[in-house]
């Protein structure tokens, strides 16, 4: 199909105080949806076990990422829990242009930039049960200090402020349910008119006349 005829690529934002079980669940509906990909977010943070690099984030140092915020080369970028956290502009308009979608996982700092700059976006705010459940989760993780539990918990009653300005919500209380609304949050995102918009003026010539 030629370029300009192929649909452009959707863009889902997820967003979610940390805890909430937005990993899991994005791991879930990616290995259930083969024409969606995950863009791997830049981070100045260290790996956590099981993380890889170009896999779950690109690693970099602090230095490089205020180098790449200065030079525009992101989308996207915020600090949380005193480490930086961003999305490539070239790799999500390089994801469009082929037709790609793309799950951003970013917080809602960077919700705010993407919407600025990618109307079209669509946006979900993944809910926990309630907060005793969500300080019970970051605790049974066993990946961070007490002090650094709090300060999630602090960031999280902030971030909670902001479910007002997402297309969706979703409560992750039980994962295959959580896991099936995403899904479908996906699957109307790709039906989008203004994605959909290049398919739609190929078949109208079809029908002869002026269509487009």
């Amino acid at each position: 199909m030629k370029e300009r005829s192929r649909r452009r690529g959707s863009v889902v934002i997820v967003s979610a105080p940390s805890g909430s079980g937005k990993s899991t669940l994005i791991r879930r509906l990616l290995a259930s949806d083969a024409a969606l990909r995950f863009s791997v977010s830049y981070t100045t943070r260290l790996p956590r076990p099981g993380e890889k690099n170009g896999r779950d984030y690109f690693f970099v140092s602090a230095a490089r990422f205020r180098s790449m915020a200065a030079a525009g080369e992101l989308v996207e970028w915020a600090e949380v829990v005193g480490h930086f956290y961003g999305t490539s502009k070239r790799q999500v308009r390089a994801a469009q242009r082929r037709g790609e979608d793309l799950l951003l996982d970013i917080d809602v700092q960077g919700h705010r930039q993407v919407r600025r700059r990618l109307p079209e976006a669509v946006s979900v705010f993944l809910l926990p049960p309630s907060f005793r459940e969500l300080a019970r989760r970051l605790e049974r993780r066993h990946s961070d200090a007490p002090q650094v539990i709090r300060r999630r918990l602090a960031n999280a009653r902030r971030e909670m402020r902001h479910w007002r300005e997402y297309d969706f919500l979703v409560v992750n209380d039980r994962l295959p349910e959580a896991v099936q609304a995403l899904r479908a949050i996906v699957k109307a995102a790709r039906c989008r008119r203004t994605i959909q918009h290049a398919v739609a003026q190929r078949i109208s010539k079809t029908f002869g006349g002026n269509q487009a």
